[in-house]
């Protein structure tokens, strides 16, 4: 009998990425040079994904994901395979903490937008869902809907209004939502980095012609219409990150901008939220969502060094959170996946799932 996702997300949770070993590393860069081919690269793939998988159930989770492993960044790849978009080479990267440059991709706006039927994620979820079968539930990420408003990418040729921007974007997330479902997700992620960047006073707006309150409202009118009439049983969550490139981090701020608006109406089942360090501020702006509610997966173990946290002092601030969120409402998860790029963060794979296990064995005595 297939897991029941009543309880999702789920008391011990993790945001999705998960670090690449060294032989899938080695198969893309000689995939890359023309020295194997894309089916040979995809096995490599399907046998480390089989691997992770057995180990995320072996560490206790009742969720697991693919790693992240047919991609290379969270969300350039997903993102670029829409119709109207396209992935390019920019002159810089982003900018990250101490200065760090990433890898220089981007995707933008070329044609109206649409979903892509034959948008090779959802092929790959079915391949996904298959490995797991009914040891766990099968998780998929995807960025969310308002990345696409992220560095003005927005063609303004082609859509010089941002309502009639955003109505295709809500239309092709909606037809991306009911290909997972018929492909059998019953649980998917938005993952969200502008939604976070609205909350941060020193955050570059996209768009120099609406203020920040008129973004984060349509932000909020997106990311509810995408999510209008969906099916009961997809549970849809939200993590919102402030940025994860090989440990760096790209802006910081608390969710009290945000929190009126987007924690409070926001139609998701759960919110993961960053609290792994003082960037994210406390846990008041918490008191906007409400009771009964969205599930709030407090990120206050970090995913960016392998040390692990003194386990009273988690204990500690999951109770200061259950001052605002009651504590039933309340899970535990990494503050972001070990691995937003296919770089990975400064940790090893065997830190990475004593991380994992830690959350675990946590939330047992928690809750």
């Amino acid at each position: 009998m297939t897991k029941t996702l009543v309880k999702a997300p789920f008391k011990a949770d993790h945001v999705g990425s998960l670090l690449r070993p060294d032989n899938l590393h080695k198969a893309r860069a000689e995939f890359k040079e023309g020295k194997i081919s894309a089916e040979a690269l995809r096995e490599v793939e399907t046998q480390e994904i089989k691997r992770i998988v057995d180990k995320q159930i072996e560490v206790g989770l009742e969720l697991v994901t693919d790693g992240e492993f047919r991609r290379s960044w969270w969300h350039l790849d997903f993102l670029e395979h829409l119709n109207g978009i396209e992935g390019y080479v920019p002159e810089l990267g982003y900018t990250f903490s101490d200065e760090v440059e990433t890898e220089r991709y981007h995707v933008r706006n070329t044609g109206k937008i649409s979903f892509n039927s034959d948008h090779p994620f959802v092929k790959d979820f079915i391949e996904f869902k298959e490995i797991v079968g009914d040891r766990a539930i099968a998780k998929q990420t995807i960025p969310s809907p308002n990345q696409l408003f992220e560095h003005t990418i927005r063609n303004k040729e082609i859509y010089p209004d941002i309502e009639e921007y955003a109505k295709d974007i809500v239309q092709a997330y909606r037809d991306a939502l009911k290909a997972f479902y018929d492909a059998g997700c019953r649980y998917l992620q938005l993952d969200d980095v502008y939604i976070a960047g609205l909350s941060s006073p020193d955050y570059e707006l996209t768009d120099s012609a609406y203020s920040r309150e008129q973004l984060i409202d349509l932000a909020l009118r997106v990311i509810n219409g995408v999510l209008e009439d969906k099916p009961e049983d997809l549970i849809v969550t939200t993590h919102l990150c402030r940025g994860n490139y090989q440990s760096a981090w790209a802006f910081e701020g608390s969710y009290e901008l945000i929190a009126p608006t987007l924690l409070a109406k926001e139609k998701v089942d759960g919110f993961f939220l960053e609290y792994d360090d003082e960037r994210s501020g406390d846990f008041k702006p918490l008191e906007h969502v409400p009771n009964d509610g969205a599930r709030v997966v407090l990120g206050v173990v970090t995913s960016k060094n392998g040390e692990l946290e003194d386990k009273e002092a988690i204990k500690a601030r999951i109770k200061d959170a259950a001052q605002h969120v009651p504590h039933e409402q309340l899970c535990l998860s990494p503050q972001c996946g070990f691995a937003s790029t296919h770089h990975g963060n400064k940790l090893t794979e065997e830190q990475q799932w004593e991380k994992l296990k830690y959350i675990v064995d946590l939330a047992k005595e928690v809750w």
